[in-house]
């Protein structure tokens, strides 16, 4: 039999366990913990694991975790590997309970991610409430730092909660995007919680809601079309290739919360980019200044979605790297509006033995009364999905 409990807050020890713990044939917790006895086993927790897997049946065993063993505990992944008869949990305060008593905050107003040994952020929770709680370790300061990078200082608040129940405890507000990360011992336990200070704009965006340079820009009704061909899904990450203004990837931030990377040459345009992601609040973005062609060579993320809207004549030579490049079952966009490059594009594809679909796209607006007809270009996209 399992018995899994929490020491709640404070020292890595047992004294907030308000039960026997004598009756127990083997006691195991992380080494981080102070106790000691002869059936005291400090395991990390592939060992743990196993020693509980090959032994619950054998012996009374009770796992200590830190906090509580049902908040991003190894000890619910443990129970769910156990028959339902032989396992039982002894829940405990979380370090989100504990923090969100002290601050007279509300459940309901907080999303909760975990960035403790992982440097995914979750899009769809972070910063879609009124606050985020995030799980901390060493390296998620200068993290965050890097996905807010677009971030004024006044965008969000931020409280640190640092050894929360120790003697040593704080709970301060930071200036998260300007943190001195030596100040305090980052491998000591702590977490974050994070205020948005701002108004979401609208999902779709007008085009005047983008800074750009004249006809640097895929309209209103291109974007829609190009987001549905690239089926994007929550968290992929979208390269965009020849960003003009950033549009694109922008809204697929805002419309399917993906990561994405900005890839553009002109001067001129990267400056209206830098302040468009500012505007729209894009997370975890990257924009990269220079020749396409040699930057995305250079990167070693695996995109699932890339979208090819401009870039000129060398990146049209590049796109069978660009398919090698893309993760499996990937889909790879791009945008043609003169039939030079669209046959430029066909060719390479064929060459290279490269399936493809072909979409012609026209519309016709009308200003005024209805008596004004003013034909746009007609847009060529070509779809690859990679299989």
């Amino acid at each position: 039999m399992v018995t899994i409990a929490g020491n709640g807050m404070g020292e890595y020890d047992f004294s907030n366990l308000d039960f026997d713990i004598s009756k127990f044939d083997k006691v195991i917790c992380d080494l981080n913990f102070l106790e000691d006895g002869k059936n005291i086993l400090k395991l990390k927790y592939k060992q743990a694991k196993e020693y509980i897997l090959q032994n619950y049946e054998k012996e009374e065993i009770l796992y200590v975790v830190t906090g509580s063993p049902l908040f991003y505990s190894a000890g619910t992944i443990i129970a769910k590997n156990l028959p339902k008869n032989k396992v039982k949990i002894i829940n405990n305060t979380s370090s989100k309970s504990y923090l969100l008593e002290k601050l007279f905050i509300s459940e309901t107003d907080v999303n909760t991610i975990s960035l403790h040994g992982r440097v995914d952020i979750d899009l769809t929770k972070f910063l879609q409430n009124k606050y985020t709680f995030i799980l901390c370790d060493k390296s998620t300061i200068s993290r965050l730092k890097t996905a807010l990078c677009y971030f004024e200082a006044n965008s969000i608040s931020t409280i640190l909660g640092y050894k929360l129940g120790f003697n040593e405890e704080k709970i301060e507000k930071i200036d998260l995007l300007n943190f001195d990360e030596h100040l305090l011992d980052l491998t000591a336990p702590f977490v974050l919680l994070i205020k948005k200070e701002f108004k979401n704009k609208n999902i779709i965006s007008e085009d005047i809601e983008f800074e750009t340079q004249r006809g640097m820009i895929t309209k209103k009704y291109k974007r829609q079309l190009t987001l549905q061909n690239l089926d994007l899904q929550a968290n992929n990450l979208l390269w965009d290739i020849g960003a003009g203004s950033g549009s694109c990837a922008i809204e697929a931030f805002k419309r399917y919360k993906v990561k994405t990377i900005l890839f553009e040459k002109n001067e001129t345009r990267i400056d209206f980019i830098k302040q468009n992601l500012k505007n729209h609040y894009v997370i975890d973005t990257k924009l990269l200044s220079g020749e396409a062609q040699v930057l995305f060579q250079t990167l070693k993320e695996t995109p699932q979605r890339i979208f090819v809207g401009g870039g000129g004549i060398e990146v049209i030579k590049q796109l069978p790297k660009l398919y090698e490049i893309l993760d499996e079952k990937g889909i790879l966009l791009i945008n043609a509006i003169t039939l030079k490059h669209l046959n430029l594009m066909l060719t390479v594809l064929n060459e290279a033995k490269i399936e493809y679909e072909v979409y012609s796209i026209s519309l016709t607006t009308y200003k005024g009364k209805l008596d004004l007809v003013e034909p746009e270009r007609q847009l060529f996209q070509i779809k690859v999905n990679k299989k």
